[in-house]
């Protein structure tokens, strides 16, 4: 099973493709979609990027899921919930558009299924993640290393299925 795990972002939308084959997974490919830092354009065009970028992944990879984490933000930046929102909005119509089935999953689901504490730091995730896969160094960027998080959540939760 190929899982395409993504970690959405406005500026920088991280992906990981990972290979479940029982218990053993391994990673296919992984990376992120940029949208420029400086002189930023509407968000209808960072939207249209992040959108274009994920299905193309998705149509040359052919993954049988994807998995996008959750959206957290304290009630003190709303906004920036609001603009998360857009950007997984493009990323599940990405997905739909391709006919792949989407999983989401929190942060603290992700971190549990990972360490076994769904309050883990990052470091931590980082380091399971690297141990998981087999890679000689953690992922990174961050956005790289969480969306690999994600897949590898939606790998464990559909091998207890």
């Amino acid at each position: 099973m190929k899982i395409l795990g993504i970690d959405p972002g406005l500026v920088r939308t991280g992906y990981g493709l990972v290979r479940s084959e029982g218990s053993r997974v391994s990673v296919v490919e992984a990376g992120f979609i940029a949208t420029p830092a400086r002189n930023r354009p509407p968000l209808e065009k960072r939207l249209s990027t992040i959108h274009d970028g994920v299905r193309e992944i998705i149509e040359r990879t052919r993954p049988d899921s994807v998995a996008v984490e959750q959206l957290y933000s304290h009630y003190a930046h709303p906004r920036t919930a609001i603009m998360m929102g857009h950007a997984r909005g493009v990323i599940f119509l990405a997905a739909a558009m391709c006919g792949v089935p989407v999983a989401s999953y929190s942060a603290t689901q992700v971190k549990k299924s990972l360490t076994g504490n769904g309050r883990a730091g990052k470091q931590q995730v980082q380091r399971m993640v690297k141990n998981m896969l087999g890679l000689k160094e953690k992922p990174a960027p961050n956005d790289v290393a969480d969306a690999l998080a994600v897949a590898l959540c939606h790998s464990n939760h559909s091998a207890r299925r």
